[in-house]
């Protein structure tokens, strides 16, 4: 079996434009607030648009990872072998991958974006699962534990409320 091709795997466009055009299709948009966060694992992109807090993460991949440890080499159109990649080739790897991963999320957010513009679905659809609530989490943070236990058959998790009110 032939594995698929992520999209955008072979991106030449830098984690750094990815970001700056994210910025910018953000604010042609209407976002009013952007911020960009890194930290070991995960990029977060975070901005404010009409009333909603929203806040995307990135997974980052982690440089260390198998696949950019090893190489696969074609020794002819029938033959390949792997071997351990030099550092540099490791560090171009790993580069890539996140090159990939960003323009993911350029195009994730432009789709939805352009989804909200065309009346597709309101911006609390699009976005719903990254809306920051009060208290800092966001809305997938709320409920995909109790998605995950009612899945399992646990009648007594509510996701929403009854329709009579009571929990």
């Amino acid at each position: 079996m032939t594995k698929k091709a992520a999209y955008a795997e072979k991106t030449s466009v830098s984690v750094a434009s990815s970001r700056a055009e994210l910025e910018t299709i953000l604010e042609r948009y209407g976002a009013t607030h952007t911020a960009f966060f890194n930290e070991p694992g995960r990029a977060m992109v975070a901005f404010r648009i009409g009333e909603r807090n929203v806040r995307m993460t990135l997974i980052v991949p982690d440089k260390s990872a198998p696949q950019f440890q090893q190489e696969t080499v074609r020794n002819n159109q029938y033959r390949s072998h792997t071997r351990q990649a030099t550092p540099e080739r490791a560090h171009a790897l790993w580069e890539q991958a996140c090159r990939t991963k960003w323009r993911a999320l350029v195009l994730a957010v432009k789709a939805k974006l352009v989804s909200v513009e065309e009346g597709i679905e309101t911006l609390e659809q699009a976005f719903m699962a990254h809306v920051v609530m009060p208290d800092g989490r966001t809305v997938e943070e709320h409920v995909s534990r109790n998605i995950a236990l009612a899945y399992q058959g646990d009648s007594s998790v509510r996701l929403l409320p009854s329709p009579d009110g009571a929990r």
